[in-house]
Parts: C-alpha cells; structure tokens; sequence
C-alpha cells in the first residue's frame, strides 16, 4: 500500500499460476478474479490491470491464447477494471495472473490485524477447490463438480466487501493458497487474538468431502498441515477428511473476516442475498496456550 495523500492509497498486487483447469477461459478469468481478491480483501477498489502471460512458443494455438486472455478480460471487464496492456514470454509451462492496482481510504484499509475478543468469524465461500483442480489433474473429476468449483472461482469478492462492510467487518483477508487454517492463524497471530472453529461449519463445494477421503489432494494440502498442525489443537471426533479440507489450498477463495458478534447474522444474510456459499464458522477468542486455532468436532 501506498499512501497518495491524506484520502487515497494506491493498493498494489501481483498473482498468477499455471492453469487448474483445462478450459482455457475458465483458466483466465479464474486467474483474473483470484489476483483481484487481494484488492477485496484489503477493501481497495480495483482500477487498473496489467497482464502477465507465459506460453510455449508455437506449442499452444492463438484461439488457446486468445481465449486465457478474453476470460480474463470478462471477469476483469466485471470489476470495471480496464486491462491495460502487459507482458508475455515464451516458458515451456502456460502461466498467467495479473499486476492489480486500486485504491482505497487508509482509514478504512482492511487488514490481518484487528479481530477482537467474541468476534463472529465469517467465510465467504465455500471449500475445496483444491480437491476438485487435483481431480481434474488426475482425470477422474466429474463434471458437475467441475463445474460449481469453477463458477465459486470466478465470482468475484466485490459484493462481498459490500456486505461485510455494512457488518462492520474488522479485520478481513481472502483464503487461497494457505487453506482455511492457515489465513485464519495469519488473522489470530495479527490480532492476538485466537480461534474456536466448528469443523463443519465451513460449507463444501460438491464432491470435496468425497474428493478427499480417497485422497484426491494437492500437494500444498500436507504443505499447509505441516505448517499449521502446531499450532491447531482437535477436539473430539473430527474425521480425516474433514481436516483435510481445512488445510485445502484454495484459489479465488471467499474472504474470512473478523465480524461483531451482533451483527454476524446480518453479514451471513448479506452475504447470501449477494449469492456466496457463506457461513458463520466460529469466534475469536482470548489467546491461552501455543494453539492458535481450537477446531471442535462437526
């Protein structure tokens, strides 16, 4: 972030990855949109995009190329956040992402810190992209899961900074590639604050829980769990599965945000009325021993 003057900063951000799913579209907007989440989650309005594109030369089509670069426009035209040129090279691995400019008030940025005492703790879609992209890596995820996984990684976090905002949301990031657990230790250790999570509170998208109890998850899911395990403490009868999909790596994933207890019902009907798969998953806590995170059974 920025500082412009007294009202504006300048929100800068960077992310792109080699592609989840085989429909070149889907794969660009679904890489426009995660890269835009971490304008949401810092409460900035997007203005302004740059794109960054590896392709092996002469290996993939220019309707393939074309089409990473008009799902990418679509969701970015979306946003109201004009592409403005960019850079390309020749990489033996497609890769694509976005540089994400936009501004907001420094008085009003979200951030990891601020999460309180009693506090609500929200999530704003629902589990297990990671499953399902690992899926369709190995050839054996069915379409229909394919397909809800893809729309929940396109949409966009723009109306949900809406509804969290109207909650009176105070400390807010997105979950992406460090899982549930991870975004949400991130939040207690900024905040000096902990957690207590109901494990089967957070919603799931079709298949997930399935998905990873036959084992069907990405490497960053045991990257996550060796990371975060020290500091998590299970309480009672919480199914392997389950944990996993707690630690799911996520891309476009919802935003998690520390919301006041009383108005955390509003924030999960805002959130609903705008049409994400939203829960209430828990409440923040007096920190007391190492755990950070107490997961209780569903």
């Amino acid at each position: 972030m920025y500082r412009l003057d007294d009202g504006q900063a300048l929100v800068a951000t960077l992310d792109f990855f080699t592609p989840l799913v085989d429909d070149p579209a889907d794969f660009g907007a679904i890489a426009a949109a995660n890269a835009l989440s971490d304008l949401y989650a810092m409460r900035a309005r997007p203005i302004l995009a740059l794109n960054i594109l590896a392709v092996p030369a002469g290996m993939l089509t220019p309707e393939i190329v074309g089409a990473i670069l008009t799902g990418a426009a679509e969701v970015c035209r979306e946003a109201g956040v004009p592409i403005a040129g960019g850079h390309s090279i020749d990489d033996p691995e497609p890769k694509y992402g976005l540089v994400a400019l936009g501004l907001a008030d420094p008085e009003r940025l979200w951030r990891k810190a601020g999460a309180r005492f009693g506090d609500a703790i929200v999530l704003g879609k629902a589990l297990g992209t990671g499953v399902v992209t690992t899926a369709i890596k190995r050839g054996v995820a069915d379409p229909a899961h394919v397909a809800a996984a893809v729309a929940s990684m396109r949409r966009l976090n723009r109306d949900a900074v809406d509804a969290l905002s109207g909650a009176g949301a105070r400390a807010v990031t997105d979950v992406t590639g460090f899982g549930l657990l991870g975004h949400l230790r991130e939040v207690c250790d900024a905040s000096g604050v902990s957690a207590r999570v109901r494990a089967g509170a957070p919603r799931l998208l079709p298949g997930a829980l399935e998905l990873a109890a036959s084992g069907c998850t990405p490497g960053g899911t045991s990257r996550n769990r060796q990371a975060v395990e020290p500091r998590v403490r299970w309480e009672g009868d919480v199914p392997e599965p389950l944990r996993l999909l707690l630690y799911d790596p996520q891309t476009s994933g919802g935003l998690l945000a520390s919301v006041p207890a009383e108005r955390a019902q509003a924030a999960l009907a805002a959130l609903e009325g705008a049409g994400y798969e939203a829960s209430l998953i828990g409440v923040f806590e007096h920190p007391g021993d190492d755990a950070a995170i107490l997961v209780i059974e569903p």
